[in-house]
């Protein structure tokens, strides 16, 4: 008998061998199963960005597909489809796990259904998959432009294919330098919401790309530190050096946060409570241990920070809440009282005087 081949599609004929374990033909030729012939799987490249990234394979299948003949022998065993017990003598048919099918139950059972189309992938077609999804390979293109994406990059949005032109006009940003879009897959930088070129992104003094480097914005523009420093910054009057971030303004005068410090103890200042004399800055403790009056009742500084108010007399001063009746401890603001040595009394204590 004569036994022949096919591929797939059915385009290329060629002789086949028995093998073992194949059907034999009895004196005047039977059918014999084909050769296998699945296809090794191809990828596509893929299209960086926000969307996925897309690669797509062909799906080889893994099966012999012959043509079973019968030039006119009697036959003494059947040669029937798996599924349907339909003869296939004469008929091209699939064998899969070693079981014969007809190509209309092959395709039935196990061929895929295209995403596009929704009809199944037939065997003579080539079966292109992304994420477990199927297409043929006329109905993989752009959901936008309808251009085909077979062996081209593409990106995946919302289950939608794009070609990478189309999603970089629908999704990509815009530089905010050049005003073109930022394609996907490429480096790009990012600052408050604004996005740039990786090549845009450059200190408007010296037009130095700025990369990963520290940068200070200032009036829509951004300069690498050192530019900054020589255009724009302060002086601090302390150190001399330049203020890039953090400075505090005393008397208006520049300084750093950790130059501006405590006279005596050197503690900083920024955020704190202070006062000053002869133009010396003191936090309250410095001060009041230095130069703040002592309270005749409780001998603690009187420091007359936040509208404290005291009394004084013949050069003692007390706390307002400490200017009581030595005896009695009534408060004897803005009443009328007795001395008696170092002690105060209220006038009704003071009788036995």
């Amino acid at each position: 008998m004569t036994r022949r081949g096919f591929s797939r599609a059915g385009a290329y004929l060629h002789p086949v061998r028995p093998r073992a374990g194949d059907w034999e033909a009895h004196p005047g030729g039977e059918p014999s199963r084909a050769e296998s012939l699945g296809r090794p799987g191809e990828r596509g490249a893929g299209a960086g960005g926000p969307g996925e990234r897309g690669s797509s394979r062909r799906q080889g299948w893994h099966f012999d597909y012959g043509v079973a003949e019968k030039p006119g022998a009697k036959m003494t065993e059947r040669f029937d489809c798996h599924h349907c017990n339909e003869s296939l003598f004469g008929k091209k048919y699939i064998l899969r796990e070693e079981s014969p099918y007809c190509v209309a139950c092959f395709e039935t059972l196990y061929a895929n259904t295209c995403e596009e189309c929704r009809t199944p992938i037939g065997c003579d077609c080539k079966d292109l998959s992304y994420k477990d999804r199927h297409w043929h390979e006329a109905c993989f293109h752009c959901s936008q432009c309808r251009s085909s994406l077979v062996d081209k990059p593409f990106a995946a949005k919302e289950d939608q294919l794009l070609c990478t032109d189309c999603y970089s006009n629908e999704y990509s940003s815009k530089c905010q330098e050049c005003k073109k879009t930022i394609m996907p897959g490429t480096r790009k930088m990012e600052y408050k919401g604004s996005s740039w070129h990786e090549t845009c992104f450059i200190c408007h003094r010296c037009q130095q790309p700025i990369g990963t480097k520290s940068f200070i914005p200032k009036d829509n523009q951004n300069f690498c530190v050192p530019c900054y420093e020589k255009q724009h910054a302060l002086q601090c009057v302390q150190c001399k050096k330049p203020i890039t971030t953090g400075g505090v303004t005393y008397r208006e005068q520049p300084w750093h946060k950790e130059c501006f410090v405590c006279t005596a103890c050197k503690k900083q200042l920024s955020g704190q409570r202070f006062t000053a004399r002869d133009e010396f800055a003191y936090c309250l403790n410095c001060f009041c241990d230095l130069y703040a009056k002592k309270c005749a009742g409780c001998t603690n500084p009187i420091s007359g920070l936040g509208g404290t108010k005291y009394i004084s007399f013949e050069e003692r001063q007390w706390h307002n809440d400490c200017f009581n009746c030595k005896k009695c401890s009534l408060s004897l603001v803005g009443r009328g009282f007795l001395t008696e040595r170092d002690d105060i009394l209220c006038p009704d204590c003071g009788k036995d005087i």
